[in-house]
């Protein structure tokens, strides 16, 4: 029998991981698992053949995303061509929905199954995509719990997994202690974009929230060259606060912290999982904020919000995004005590809403029904 084959295409970091994971448990049902496509160094790790530098995966906004235009036809018409050549036995996409439906709309007529690990956020901007992904996708494997009820309204076959994150995080951090007089956490993103937009105005806020409570600040930095030199350029400049920056130790971090300032996406929800109170911030290209204002029919947008579907940790968005509202928000989260322990106890809800450990497992299982 030939040995199975898999084409996975996951484009930035929390795909990686997430597949990262996910072929972990694979690979104990099927220990000679072919794997090839675009994913990053942890995917590379479990042998992997990648298509494209994941570097230049990671790109966020319409606006940028339409400026490596070039770059990404290339880079399909290279997947397409290795799908049609090597026929794997399944084509497996994970969230990068930009790139993944196109992949997906130009593979169908081939008959190799196609499974989607990760929604993309039809739910929010791209109720229109429903169309398409029930024509394309033969099983959708979701992460967040809302995101089934969504689906049921559809004819798109899905099943709820869990979250991945409940076994990435060491068990002693999940709803932990909040440390009395742990450091205030700045967390700008994962990308170079998200960076160079979060951390300007979250160096201004930490300045001035260090200079009311005298807190210690820690930056939690992504060990990639093009996010180091924006680093480097912003804490070297004067006026600065005294910022203690430390590579590839995030969870380590949040859960030495007593309060996190955050970039809106799946950090929140490690940041809940740990159970500490953070302010969300988001800050975007105008071009590509005028765009999602316009589609997005949400009225919150952090994750953890989503998921205990409430507004319980504050969010900024673009213009509100200004270091005096984000001060406003830490200062609130330190000084008002029941407010705090209100903020707390709910984010300590957040893991039994994602379903426990075990969400690689059961997405392989789901994943083997396709490879036997």
């Amino acid at each position: 029998m030939d040995q199975p084959s898999l084409f996975l295409s996951a484009g930035d970091p929390s795909g990686d991981n997430a597949g990262a994971r996910l072929i972990e448990a694979l690979k104990l049902k099927h220990a000679e698992l072919n794997i090839a496509g675009l994913g990053g160094k942890r995917l590379a790790a479990l042998g992997q053949k990648q298509l494209a530098e994941p570097d230049r995966l990671a790109v966020l906004g319409f606006w940028e995303v339409a400026k490596q235009f070039f770059f990404f036809r290339r880079l399909m018409k290279q997947s397409v061509a290795w799908i049609e050549k090597n026929k794997p036995s399944l084509v497996l996409l994970i969230d990068y929905p930009g790139f993944n439906l196109r992949l997906a709309e130009r593979i169908k007529p081939l008959g190799i199954p196609i499974v989607y690990y990760i929604s993309p956020q039809v739910w929010a901007w791209g109720k229109k995509r429903i169309g398409q992904i029930e024509r394309l996708v033969d099983r959708m494997l979701l992460i967040l719990p809302f995101e089934s009820d969504f689906y049921d309204a559809t004819t798109v076959r899905h099943t709820f997994v869990g979250h991945y994150l409940l076994e990435d995080i060491p068990g002693e951090y999940i709803s932990s202690l909040v440390p009395a007089s742990g450091p205030l956490l700045l967390m700008p993103g994962s990308r170079p974009q998200e960076v160079e937009r979060m951390l300007p105005v979250m160096i201004e806020a930490a300045a001035a929230f260090q200079s009311q409570h005298n807190t210690d600040i820690t930056l939690a930095g992504v060990d990639n060259a093009q996010c180091k030199a924006i680093y480097s350029r912003y804490l070297d400049r004067a006026g600065a606060p005294l910022i203690n920056i430390q590579f590839g130790q995030t969870r380590k971090l949040i859960y030495e912290s007593s309060l996190v300032l955050i970039a809106s996406g799946t950090a929140t929800l490690e940041t809940a999982i740990i159970g500490r109170p953070m302010v969300v911030i988001y800050k975007t290209g105008f071009i590509t904020y005028q765009i999602a204002k316009r589609v997005i029919e949400l009225d919150k947008i952090a994750l953890v919000n989503l998921v205990l579907n409430e507004k319980v940790v504050p969010e900024l968005v673009q213009y509100e995004a200004r270091a005096d509202q984000i001060v406003a928000e830490l200062k609130r989260l330190a000084t008002d005590s029941a407010y705090h322990q209100t903020v707390v106890e709910k984010l300590h809800k957040v893991p039994a809403l994602l379903g426990g450990a075990g969400a690689s497992e059961r997405a392989a299982e789901e994943i083997s029904k396709f490879l036997c």
